[in-house]
């Protein structure tokens, strides 16, 4: 039976197995027993629990456990050349362990450092523009005994640009400690609210919901309990902004996060940190003490009687779904991080059955700002849809990979300009969940005009068609922005990306698990020249049935890039269906049947 205790005390499971996983490298069955009578769940749910996240494992993964990224970027640097010297320096094909268990070789998807390919993390430190040298000199002096702290290279920021105008700049501009938070003091929880609301500030990640009224209806549920969670699970490949500001700025998020806990209501708040950004922990840990000394976190804030906000730290454990704000809150409460049917949002029934805001890492560190810098000055800047600015990661074929804070408004061509792209083919926006631009779209502008006209994106027949009616439609993005020049197969980055879905999938809606693993199938089928125009057809019926009976976010959008890449590059999908060998067509069962009937009268014809 679950009660309030047993349900509190599941929420340190995750924990746990972090602490297992560290220590012995991997959960052993006798350790799967004590926890299972600890907590009280049965062997086989823990198991469940414990498969269903990448960076947990069921046997030894090595003293050094190593992970690749694998993504699309990585595949275009050099990463088969490193993933070969791995192989050749430990003597084993990513996937397995040393015989002796001092090294596990595996691969994994984006680990937010796209901007710094090929990249590596080896028990979570990080190892970025790794060469084949790289690797030799990293794997001696790991065998020499020496210590991943003084091997690895922390990741740069690389902010390549800001606004040029004065008062422009909202995020990385200069911060000074508690500024935005002691604005509250002459402020309300219904102002607050209020001025969020007016800023017209939507969530970041990528779902642009609005989050002054998401405030709005959880201050509005009454509760004995209510919590604020930062969704810094990151996973969107292509984007590594959080990471950023994280880095640069962990006082803004907290402070984001205290004044949504004041506005709403609640007292506790968690950040839920992706894994594979273990190595910023400390960091943020010595910021939540400092604010805790100054009065800025804990009892009576800022001399505000009752007042009440903490901060903890909780770490995912490799789970891309995990960022759908449902399925975060399951893994918090120990579970799998499966999301959730839409009964109850999580402003009225979230975390332990609670009220909860779950916002995104740029979201929240927005709210700060606005308080410091005042809702009309914050207006002046981006759009009339979409006030302020709008951080980008950017990668692939330019010359200058990184972090941009933008005006909302910017042309895409302007943008192109600033990051050094020339001969670019494609953009891939909104990271691999988000859709494929051509030249066709490089007129318009990244913003958040027009929005309903979006939904009518896959409704047109051709490309010409699609730039005519779609050349006053903003670009909503969520961070990530991929270029590719013109020598990049369309289709082996698709193959990418339909594998990285099928990985990902929780798997518990039939549309996304089996639809995805189908859609990998015929990308196969594309890349030998073995399909033909039905199967064209069937990948977008598919993709359809995908998108509008998914569970989650996730299923809904995993087919955006095929479908926007079957749109506006027909031409790269056509010349696959034309290789002239008989080996390489695909079955005509109509072809077959004739030549079968034709014989069958043949023989017919001579009896009679």
């Amino acid at each position: 039976m679950v009660t309030k205790e047993t349900a509190a005390k599941r929420t340190t499971l995750m924990n746990v197995l972090w602490d297992i996983q560290r220590k012995r490298r991997f959960i052993s069955r006798d350790d799967m027993k004590k926890i299972s009578s600890e907590f009280n769940i049965s062997m086989i749910e823990l198991e469940g629990v414990i498969s269903f996240y990448h960076f947990f494992h069921l046997s030894d993964a090595g003293k050094y456990t190593i992970y690749l990224n694998c993504s699309t970027i990585s595949q275009h640097k050099d990463y088969q050349d490193v993933k070969k010297a791995f192989q050749d320096e430990l003597g084993i094909l990513i996937g397995n362990v040393t015989p002796d268990k001092l090294f596990g070789f595996f691969k994994t998807s984006c680990i937010g450092l796209s901007d710094q390919e090929s990249s590596a993390l080896i028990n979570f430190y990080p190892f970025t523009n790794l060469t084949p040298s790289k690797v030799k000199n990293i794997i001696s002096k790991l065998k020499q005994g020496h210590s991943l702290e003084s091997l690895s290279d922390f990741p740069k920021d690389n902010i390549q640009y800001t606004p040029k105008e004065d008062g422009k700049t909202i995020f990385f501009k200069k911060y000074n400690k508690g500024e935005g938070l002691k604005k509250l003091i002459a402020l309300n929880q219904v102002e607050v609210i209020d001025l969020v609301k007016k800023s017209k500030l939507s969530g970041r990640g990528g779902a642009f919901f609005p989050t002054g009224m998401k405030w709005q209806f959880c201050k509005d549920n009454e509760s004995d309990q209510k919590y604020i969670i930062c969704n810094a699970d990151e996973g969107e490949p292509g984007t590594f902004k959080d990471r950023v500001l994280l880095n640069q700025y962990p006082g803004l998020l907290l402070e984001g996060m205290t004044i949504a806990g004041y506005a709403v209501g609640a007292t506790e708040g968690t950040i839920y940190l992706r894994a594979e950004y273990l190595f910023l922990k400390n960091k943020i840990e010595k910021t939540i003490k400092e604010f805790n000394k100054d009065g800025l976190l804990g009892k009576n804030i800022l001399g505000i009687e009752g007042f009440n906000f903490e901060v903890t730290i909780h770490m995912g454990a490799g789970a891309y779904v995990c960022g759908e704000e449902t399925a975060l809150i399951a893994s918090m409460e120990g579970k799998r991080g499966e999301p959730t049917t839409k009964e109850y949002f999580p402003v009225e029934k979230g975390y332990l059955g609670k009220p909860t805001v779950v916002n995104n890492v740029e979201t929240l560190c927005a709210v700060p700002r606005i308080l410091e810098m005042g809702l009309d000055n914050y207006l002046k800047t981006g759009t009339s849809a979409t006030p302020g600015t709008k951080l980008l990661s950017v990668s692939g074929d330019c010359d200058k990979p990184g972090v941009y804070e933008i005006e909302w408004g910017m042309k895409l061509k302007d943008f192109l300009n600033l990051t050094g792209a020339k001969d670019t083919q494609m953009v891939l926006f909104n990271g691999f969940s988000g859709e494929f631009l051509s030249e066709v779209d490089f007129d318009r502008e990244i913003s958040g005009e027009n929005l309903l006209a979006e939904h009518i994106q896959f409704t047109f027949e051709d490309p010409i068609e699609y730039s005519q009616k779609m050349s006053g439609v903003g670009l909503r993005s969520g961070g990530s922005f991929m270029i590719f020049n013109k020598e990049r197969d369309l289709i082996s980055i698709l193959k990418n990306i339909t594998k990285f879905f099928v990985a990902e999938s929780c798997g518990i809606c039939v549309p996304c698990r089996t639809g995805n693993f189908l859609l990998n199938k015929k990308i196969n089928k594309i890349m030998l020249c073995h399909a033909d125009k039905d199967d064209l057809h069937e990948i977008k019926e598919w993709s359809t049935i995908i998108k509008q009976s998914s569970r989650c976010g996730l299923g809904k959008t995993s087919t955006n890039c095929l479908l926007t890449a079957m749109l506006k590059f027909p031409g790269e999908f056509q010349k696959c269906l034309l290789a002239e060998s008989d080996i390489n067509q695909s079955f005509d069962l109509e072809k077959s049947t004739e030549i079968y009937d034709s014989i069958i009268h043949e023989i017919e014809s001579s009896y009679e």
